[in-house]
């Protein structure tokens, strides 16, 4: 069985297009302080709390609603892309 990154590392990966090598930084602090779980074993069950955490810290630091927008909406699509084919 072929598996690809976990949900961590895709996570991470579409960070890094808003913060650069900080990314793993970021959502590893993120999941460490929020959801007290070690980043690696993420599920897409946890997305949404992370996702609401993020864009409360995205807020306190840009001041471009449209840009959070799109980043949350990147996490969200990551959700579709964790869940079985129906």
């Amino acid at each position: 069985m072929v598996t690809g990154p976990s949900l961590y590392q895709e996570v991470v990966t579409v960070t890094e297009h808003y913060f650069g090598p900080a990314a793993d930084r970021f959502i590893a602090r993120q999941v460490h302080n929020h959801l007290n779980k070690n980043p690696e074993i993420l599920r897409k069950e946890d997305l949404a709390g992370l996702t609401k955490w993020i864009s409360l810290a995205m807020a306190l630091l840009v001041d471009d609603e449209k840009l959070i927008k799109k980043y949350v909406s990147e996490l969200e699509k990551l959700v579709d892309k964790q869940s079985p084919a129906k």
